[in-house]
């Protein structure tokens, strides 16, 4: 059965929005139970090598401290930085906090998050102008998967960055979105606007090719109707917001200022495009189906990210699930290339990401075992025999008397903690839904820099 099949329950609709949303971190099949999600089977056996402990511990920065992260970033014009889960104050507030020293000692000035492109652009004019009240903003941008991110870490950042620009109007931060699944109204009145300034003979064809993809209503609900609609018509709909972005194109680009705004939208003809792209795959068709949907939105989102490096030239802080910013996937079945290798093909050595792991605590995740699919909060233990956890949560930096929270830069780590660091063994990823098994994870080859808390704790919704 698919999505597109009239007969569909309402619950499959709903986990399709989830799926195609926030990473598509939710099982293709029938959830695992709490009783077969717990369980961490052991790492494969082989020779114990030497105790990797010590060399951890001399590798280790206490979080505390961020100022050695400044040089383990470097010249890196675009850092990634993940979460384990996706809804935990202390992920939230570690980003905002390395966000925070990136535009103090680093030069950097875009936050950009894993959500809609056009739900950047509305919160970005609330930072940069003060357009708009933030609170609802944030609940019209961040709903469906999304509503992971209405809390209040996200709103602190926010409201900071909004200060800060009050108070550094002559070099300002922004704020980003990269991702496919929606394009908000704002972006259809941009490109119609600059098409009706630059040449207005080509709005009527604009508009017609817009008609039917204009979205109406809230994000979540057009995300369940765009999902209930037929393959074929999602296609033709595609179709049109591909002409309508060639139409764009078309118009003079001019010089100076009049190129830039035509370069930004041509950028938003283009978002509109990648959402009409992304939902002529059918998520529930296939496993092929789901792996090139995904495929596709780790591609685009790269892309985007990129793309506005490009046309600011600003540093950006990447924020999206450890899923995603990382090297490689743990799931290929599901994701067989992920964001940051492809924004490291783009970027090169420009690029560098840090991936985060912890020992117990709670998290905000969707119930699919729930027919009316609430977001709940819930809560795991110490880290299991066998996993990259174990061991991770012994470690101390100096003398061992830490709090458990710090940080690694995993590519000037001496030999025997780098052996340590790239085997294989289970690891929590947990993306917006709740069990999910961990997935076997090679840390070495997946991040460049390892960020470790001890205890997590549920963020704070609003």
């Amino acid at each position: 059965m698919t999505i597109s099949d009239p007969s569909t329950p309402r619950r499959t609709v709903l986990r399709a929005a989830s799926a195609v949303a926030l990473g598509g971190l939710v099982a293709a099949t029938a959830p695992a139970t709490a009783a077969t999600a717990a369980p961490v089977p052991p790492a494969a056996a082989g020779p114990p090598g030497p105790d990797p402990l010590p060399a951890l511990r001399r590798a280790a920065r206490p979080l505390a401290d961020l100022r050695p992260l400044e040089d383990m970033v470097g010249a890196a014009a675009i850092v990634g930085v993940g979460e384990a889960t996706h809804s935990s104050r202390e992920f939230f507030r570690t980003k905002n906090r390395i966000f925070r020293q990136l535009v103090e000692h680093r030069g950097f000035t875009t936050f950009m998050l894993e959500t809609p492109w056009s739900s950047g652009v509305r919160l970005n004019a609330y930072v940069l102008r003060g357009e708009g009240d933030l609170r609802q903003i944030m609940e019209e941008e961040f709903q469906s998967s999304y509503l992971l991110w209405r809390t209040r870490e996200y709103l602190d950042l926010l409201r900071w960055m909004r200060q800060y620009n009050l108070r550094r109007p002559d070099r300002p931060v922004r704020f980003a979105g990269n991702d496919c699944s929606y394009a908000g109204p704002e972006l259809f009145d941009a490109v119609t606007a600059h098409v009706a300034d630059r040449r207005p003979e080509l709005l009527p064809r604009l508009r017609a090719l817009y008609a039917a993809s204009r979205p109406v209503g809230t994000l979540h609900e057009w995300t369940e109707r765009y999902l209930t609609r037929p393959i074929p018509e999602r296609r033709a709909m595609a179709a049109e917001v591909a002409e309508a972005l060639e139409l764009v194109e078309s118009v003079p680009a001019g010089t100076g200022a009049a190129a830039r705004e035509h370069a930004w939208a041509v950028q938003h003809a283009r978002a509109i495009a990648q959402v009409g792209e992304f939902y002529t795959h059918d998520y529930f068709a296939s496993a092929e189906a789901r792996a090139e949907m995904m495929l596709y939105r780790d591609r685009i989102m790269a892309e985007n990210t990129v793309r506005w490096h490009r046309l600011t030239g600003e540093k950006v802080l990447l924020s999206a699930h450890n899923g995603h910013v990382g090297y490689e996937s743990t799931r290929p079945d599901m994701y067989p290339r992920l964001q940051g290798a492809f924004i490291r093909d783009l970027m090169g050595s420009a690029y560098i990401c840090a991936g985060f792991t912890f020992g117990r605590g709670s998290f905000n995740a969707m119930d699919l075992d729930d027919p009316a699919e609430p977001i709940r909060r819930f809560s795991v233990g110490p880290a299991a025999p066998g996993s990259n956890e174990e061991t991770l949560e012994r470690v101390r930096p100096g003398n061992g008397n830490g709090n458990g929270n710090y940080y690694i830069d995993m590519r000037t780590a001496a030999p025997s903690a780098r052996r340590w660091l790239g085997r294989t063994r289970p690891t929590r990823s947990i993306g917006n839904s709740w069990p999910e098994a961990p997935l076997d994870t090679d840390l070495l080859s997946s991040y460049d820099v390892l960020i470790h808390l001890s205890r997590i704790s549920a963020a704070d919704r609003i």
